[in-house]
């Protein structure tokens, strides 16, 4: 990515983490959803963006149907905050790395402690 998308993106990510802490009010949305990243198309009219969100599968569900359902009035808002000859079309993804990377840890805790177990000595 160059760095003229790469500076765009992060400056979507900034705008629209404002925009969902400050602004929306749906309740289908989690408080404890993050943008995680943002990939910005080289005709910069389409953004996506991938977001973190900490809770259950049907809040994370519930979060990405309302994000899509604000989307039009995010991308207003980012408009009046950003100016761009074209405002790229948002369009909201589930981002797992989180919720991997956890379950990872869970496997490597269970595999050390059972290693652990092994190398007790006999009484």
């Amino acid at each position: 990515m160059s760095f003229r998308l790469s500076r765009l993106a992060e400056e979507i990510k900034r705008e629209v983490t404002d925009i969902l802490r400050l602004q929306l009010k749906d309740p289908r949305i989690s408080k404890f959803t993050s943008i995680t990243d943002v990939e910005v198309s080289k005709d910069l009219r389409h953004a996506k963006m991938f977001v973190s969100v900490f809770g259950s599968e049907a809040d994370r569900s519930r979060t990405l149907e309302g994000l899509k359902s604000a989307s039009g009035f995010i991308r207003s808002e980012l408009g009046k905050r950003i100016r761009l000859r074209y405002l790229p079309q948002l369009s909201f993804y589930l981002d797992s790395s989180i919720q991997q990377g956890i379950k990872i840890s869970q496997i490597i805790r269970e595999v050390r402690n059972e290693g652990a177990g092994d190398h007790e000595k006999p009484s």
